[in-house]
């Protein structure tokens, strides 16, 4: 969901300039989701942020993204860092099992308590946040005008790394060809 809503956008746009008359069409999922639809033939070319290899497809780094502790400015982090067992022992605002987010964020923690919250979108996490409800860790491309703005603090933690690579991904041994292929070049171009 993060590079559909944050960077295919761009990349389409840019595809369009040059092809005015292409009909591209973008389903918006989690990273299980847009595998499977690869799998089944439903689709082109997808974009996924879950860590770790794709059995039976092909993949290309289009993107580096990073994620980020985040709280709203009067929660308790948001003047101090905390730590990795800290941040591990506290319930958060989470992408439900199956997101690129939720898989990036169970592999650098592998030992955390049960969640606060799980939520479907990073847009609805990002609203319980702002609310207060717990914070959460989501891409700094989705939050970049909260802490922009300050609606949001991003907490550090020593000795986490949360950055992920964005990858595109296709039917394993084919060779894309027309306008998937065309994207994955802009895309690619822009990384």
């Amino acid at each position: 969901m993060t590079v559909a809503e944050h960077l295919a956008p761009v990349w389409i746009g840019e595809l369009r300039r040059t092809r005015p008359d292409l009909h591209v069409g973008l389903r918006v999922t989690n990273s299980e989701t847009v595998l499977r639809l690869l799998r089944e033939g439903a689709a082109d070319l997808g974009f996924v942020e879950a860590p770790g290899a794709v059995r039976g497809l092909s993949t290309r780094k289009v993107a580096v993204d990073r994620l980020a502790v985040v709280v709203p400015p009067g929660h308790r982090w948001a003047t101090r860092p905390v730590s990795v067992t800290e941040l591990a022992a506290t319930p958060l605002v989470v992408r439900e099992r199956g997101s690129g987010t939720r898989d990036t964020l169970d592999k650098a923690l592998p030992g955390a308590v049960p969640p606060a919250l799980e939520l479907g979108s990073t847009t609805a996490v990002r609203g319980a946040v702002v609310a207060g409800v717990a914070p959460a860790v989501l891409s700094v491309l989705a939050v970049a005008l909260d802490l922009a703005d300050g609606r949001l603090v991003e907490v550090p933690v020593a000795g986490l790394d949360l950055r992920r690579v964005l990858r595109a991904v296709w039917a394993g041994g084919r060779r894309l060809v027309g306008p998937a292929a065309e994207l994955l070049a802009v895309a690619v171009r822009r990384s």
